[in-house]
């Protein structure tokens, strides 16, 4: 019994250790990222059949 829980507590940290570096890769991620203003817009011009210009809005 207490081998299993050996094991156990070493994979609740290798959990610990994979979340852990899971979100500092999206902490680095996110921060190379453009900031919001610099972002496309959520309305878009569609080209249709040339006529006017028509915007649809992003879902």
């Amino acid at each position: 019994m207490f081998e299993y829980e050996i094991d156990r507590m070493n994979h609740a940290q290798l959990v610990r250790e994979a979340d852990a570096r899971r979100l500092s890769h999206e902490a680095a991620a996110s921060a190379s990222r453009k900031p919001r203003s610099a972002r496309r817009t959520t309305e878009e011009p569609t080209d249709d059949d040339g006529g006017p210009t028509r915007f649809t809005r992003a879902a």
